[in-house]
């Protein structure tokens, strides 16, 4: 018998210097809210508990319910990130799903099949015309947490090098692309000319 629903862990990795943009992006307004707050709203919808990873000494202003946590080290890069998430989950979080900050337009029954994949798999992403992409993600903490805490101490700063240690199941674009019919899930914000008109 269940203890009750499936506890479910959401890493936001907002650590980046945001160099390409020329300002901090993540609190850019996309569709009249901030780009981190959008992301972490998306990701509330199906997660139990939500880490957002911020540079040390970076403070976000951060809704209700999101845990602030700081990378060891300042712009290691996103799989060190995703180490500093993984590290402040509740460590009876297993299932985690990983998004960047400057993803303001998540849909939340595209990141739900990304979760229902873990059923079967140790690790999830979605493709495009181009292939696999590393965010957003879904993985078994159980299996990558230490893959990832071997990578990051070899000094590998790269997500897709997790795609590359650990068996991935990869949602083609025809499957989730009816959820998400304009694939606004995969868009990210580099510079200015990203946030719409």
């Amino acid at each position: 018998m269940s203890d009750g629903p499936e506890r479910i862990g959401a890493i936001v990795l907002a650590g980046g210097r945001s160099a390409r943009f020329g300002r901090d992006k993540l609190a850019e307004s996309f569709d009249g809210r901030p780009m981190l707050e959008r992301a972490i709203d998306a990701v509330s919808s199906v997660a139990t508990e939500v880490i957002v990873v911020a540079a040390p000494g970076g403070m976000p202003i951060l809704p209700v319910g999101a845990v602030l946590a700081h990378d060891a080290s300042p712009y290691e890069g996103p799989l060190a990130g995703l180490s500093s998430g993984l590290t402040a989950l509740d460590p009876a979080v297993d299932k985690v799903l990983v998004v960047g900050g400057d993803m303001p337009s998540l849909v939340p029954a595209v990141l739900r099949r990304l979760l229902d994949a873990l059923d079967d798999h140790e690790l999830a992403v979605l493709a495009d015309d181009e292939g696999a992409r590393p965010l957003p993600m879904a993985l078994r903490r159980s299996t990558a947490g230490p893959v990832v805490d071997r990578l990051v101490a070899g000094g590998e700063r790269r997500l897709r090098a997790l795609l590359a240690e650990l068996p991935a199941t990869v949602i083609e674009r025809s499957a989730w692309r009816p959820d998400d019919p304009s694939g606004e899930t995969l868009r990210d914000v580099d510079v200015p000319e990203d946030l719409p008109g």
